[in-house]
């Protein structure tokens, strides 16, 4: 009961937090623009959708669902396994974030070379 509610937390979080942040890159890019000359919202808006297609955002989406699996299944496998108190809980807290990291890395490098391989993008 502990452990699947914890992945399954961040498998589905996950993705919802890579949209609010595509959402805010999007009005940062306005601002940024916005300073840098005059353009009004509708046109920014207008030329970003008509340049982005399917392929540049449901990548993404797919594999921040894997990334979220990934980060949730080491961090409770570590949190589980902790042992020696407070600084045993530093150390593996330490260690899952190093793991996870590392286990993104290879995820996405794998992520990559598939859809290089099935012509998604």
């Amino acid at each position: 009961y502990l452990a699947v509610t914890r992945i399954l937390a961040t498998t589905l979080m996950i993705p919802l937090l890579v949209v609010c942040s595509d959402c805010i890159a999007l009005c940062g890019a306005w601002i940024g623009n916005n300073i840098k000359g005059n353009i009004t919202w509708s046109l920014f808006r207008n030329q970003v959708f008509d340049t982005l297609t399917f392929g540049d955002i449901f990548p993404s989406i797919i594999k921040s669902f894997f990334f979220g699996f990934v980060i949730g299944a080491i961090g409770c496998y570590k949190g589980f396994t902790t042992s020696s108190g407070t600084e045993g809980v530093g150390k593996a807290a330490n260690s899952s974030v190093v793991i996870s990291s590392l286990l993104i890395f290879i995820l996405d490098f794998i992520a990559v070379q598939l859809s290089d391989i099935f012509n998604l993008t």
